[in-house]
C-alpha cells in the first residue's frame, strides 16, 4: 500500500519531562526484579514510565521519517508479539515500528516503544538474525536500563533528568546527530548516560538470547549478528550506528559466542516473510526504484536467497517506475501459488489502482475482508481501493469498524480523514484531521482543526456543538501541559 498524503509541519522543540518524573511517588508494585533493576522502580514507577514513553512516541512521529507500511508494520509486529510471550517481567504492551533509514540500528524506550531501522533488516542474513536485534531491546526494557539512568541522575547533578531524556530521544533516533549534540554541550560523563552500561548490555545480551531460544530461533544468531558488526568496526572509520549506544568491546563478543554455545544449534528453514520483508525494504526504502531494479536482477542471477522475494523485489521496483506491463506477470504468478499472502495482496492492489482498476480492486479485497475482518493490510487496502474508486461510503464504514477495533492506528486515522473530505463533511475532516495531529502532540494545530469543524456544525447541533467545544478545550490544556514540561 503506497499513500502520498501531505506532510504536516510540525514545530519540533526539545521536550523536557521534569513534571512527569518530579511528581509524588504512588505505592510501589509488587513486581520482583533483579537486584541490579530494584532502584528503577523507585525512580520511575510503571505509570510515568509509559506516560514518559508516550510523550517520546509524539516527538518521533513528528520529527522522525517513521513508516506507515502496513504490511512491514504487521510483520515486524507478528516478530516482536513472538519475542514478548516469550519474554520474563514484561509489565506493559510493547509497541514496535519502522524507522526509514539506512543505518543498523534498533532502539528501545520508556514504555516498551521498539524501534527498527530499515537498515537492520536490509542487512540481517536470516530472520533469527534480525530477532536476536529485537529481543535484546525487548531486555533493555523488561530490565528497565532506561528508568536505571533516572536513579543514577538523582545522585548526579551534573546533568538534569530532562536534558538525560531529551538526549536519549536524539541519540536513540538519530545516533550521529544525537552525539554531537551533547558533544558540543555537555561533558563526557553525560554522553556515557545516554550509552548503554557494559552492565546493562551483558544483562540484555544474556536475556535476549534466552528469549530467542524460547521464542523458537536460533538462538546463536545473536552470535552471528554481532560477529557481524565487529567486522565492520574494523573495516570503516564510521562504526554502525547500533554500536553508537550499544557498546561492543571485544570482551562482549567473546561473552556472548560462549554464552551462545550453550544453546543447541536449530536448523531453521528460510523464513519467506523475513525475505520478503527485506525485499520490500530494499526496493521501496534503501533504493531508488532505478537502482532497486538493477539490484535485484543482479541478485537473480546470482541466486542470493529466495528467488521468490526476489521476484517480489523486482515487482517493486517495476511496479514504483510505473513499468506496469512488466509488474503484473510477476505479481500474478505470485498471487497464484500464495493467494492469501499479505505481501502479495498488498502490492497486487497497488498494481491494480495505479492500472486504474480500483472497481476491480475493491472486488479483489472485498471477500479478503470478509475471511480476515480489520487485518491492517487487507482493511486498509482495502478502504484506500474504495477511495480511489470514489465509494467514499464504503471507505468510511470500513475505516470506522477499522478503528473501533485499533483506535490508535494512525494511518486509518488519515484514511478517515481523507474518506471525510472526499464526502465534503468538512465539520467531520476537521475533527479527524485533529485526531492525526494530536498523535504528534501538536496541540495547537489540532485545536485550530476543532475550532475549524465547529464553523461546519449547524446551529441545530446542540450536542455536536458541546462535544467539539469539550474537545476543543481539552487539545488547549494538552497543549499548556505540554509547554510546561
Amino acid at each position: 500500500m503506497q499513500l502520498k498524503s501531505a506532510f504536516i509541519t510540525l514545530c519540533s522543540a526539545a521536550l523536557t519531562f521534569s513534571l512527569l518524573v518530579s511528581e509524588p511517588l504512588k505505592a510501589q508494585t509488587n513486581f520482583t526484579l533483579p537486584d541490579l533493576g530494584t532502584s528503577a522502580l523507585q525512580a520511575l514507577p510503571l505509570e510515568k514510565e509509559q506516560a514518559i514513553g508516550e510523550v517520546m512516541m509524539m516527538q518521533i512521529r513528528g520529527s522522525s521519517p517513521v513508516i506507515n507500511d502496513p504490511v512491514l508494520d504487521e510483520y515486524l509486529t507478528t516478530i516482536g508479539r513472538k519475542l514478548v510471550a516469550n519474554a520474563n517481567d514484561v509489565r506493559f504492551p510493547f509497541s514496535f515500528f519502522w524507522i526509514n533509514n539506512s543505518e543498523i540500528n534498533a532502539f528501545a524506550f520508556y514504555g516498551g516503544h521498539v524501534g527498527v531501522h530499515t537498515g537492520l533488516i536490509a542487512q540481517a542474513d536470516n530472520e533469527s538474525q534480525f530477532a536476536s536485534v529485537l529481543g535484546h531491546e525487548i531486555a533493555h526494557v523488561t530490565q528497565r536500563h532506561l528508568a536505571r539512568r533516572i536513579q543514577q541522575q538523582q545522585d548526579n547533578s551534573a546533568m538534569t533528568i530532562a536534558g538525560m531524556i531529551a538526549g536519549i530521544l536524539a541519540t536513540v533516533v538519530a545516533p550521529d546527530a544525537g552525539i554531537a549534540i551533547i558533544s558540543a554541550s555537555q561533558t563526557q560523563s553525560a554522553f556515557s548516560q545516554l550509552t548503554h552500561s557494559r552492565s546493562a548490555e551483558q544483562e540484555a545480551d544474556r536475556i535476549g538470547m534466552q528469549t530467542l531460544n524460547n521464542a523458537g530461533f536460533d538462538a546463536r544468531a545473536s552470535s552471528e549478528f554481532l560477529t557481524k558488526l565487529a567486522a565492520q568496526i574494523r573495516y570503516k572509520y564510521k562504526p554502525p550506528a547500533f554500536l553508537l549506544t550499544h557498546p561492543l568491546p571485544e570482551s562482549r563478543v567473546s561473552d556472548v559466542r560462549l554464552r551462545a554455545e550453550q544453546y543447541p544449534k536449530r536448523h531453521i528453514n528460510p523464513s519467506l516473510e523475513f525475505n520478503l520483508a527485506k525485499s520490500r525494504v530494499l526496493a521501496r526504502y534503501d533504493n531508488k526504484p532505478e537502482k532497486a531494479e538493477d539490484l535485484f536482477r543482479k541478485l537473480l542471477r546470482e541466486n542470493n536467497y529466495s528467488n521468490t522475494a526476489l521476484k517480489y523485489g523486482l515487482a517493486i521496483s517495476l511496479l514504483d517506475q510505473d513499468k506496469l506491463d512488466e509488474a503484473a506477470p510477476i505479481l500474478d504468478e505470485l498471487l497464484k501459488n500464495d493467494p492469501k499472502n499479505l505481501f502479495y495482496i498488498d502490492t497486487h492492489t497497488d498494481l491494480l489502482i495505479a492500472q486504474k482498476k480500483a472497481d476491480e480492486a475493491v472486488k479483489f479485497l472485498a471477500d479478503l475482508n470478509q475471511y480476515r475482518p480489520n487485518n491492517q493490510v487487507i482493511t486498509l487496502n482495502y478502504a484506500n481501493a474504495a477511495l480511489e474508486a470514489e465509494q467514499y461510503e464504503l471507505a468510511e464504514n470500513t475505516l470506522k469498524s477499522f478503528l473501533l477495533e485499533k483506535p490508535n492506528h494512525n494511518l486509518g486515522k488519515q484514511l478517515l480523514a481523507d474518506a471525510y473530505k472526499k464526502q465534503d463533511k468538512l465539520a467531520a475532516y476537521h475533527e479527524a484531521n485533529a485526531d492525526v495531529l494530536s498523535q504528534y502532540g501538536a496541540y495547537i494545530k489540532a485545536a485550530d482543526e476543532v475550532q475549524k469543524a465547529l464553523n461546519f456544525v449547524e446551529p441545530t447541533e446542540l450536542v455536536k456543538q458541546q462535544r467539539l467545544k469539550a474537545l476543543l478545550t481539552q487539545y488547549r490544556r494538552l497543549q499548556k501541559e505540554l509547554a510546561r514540561l
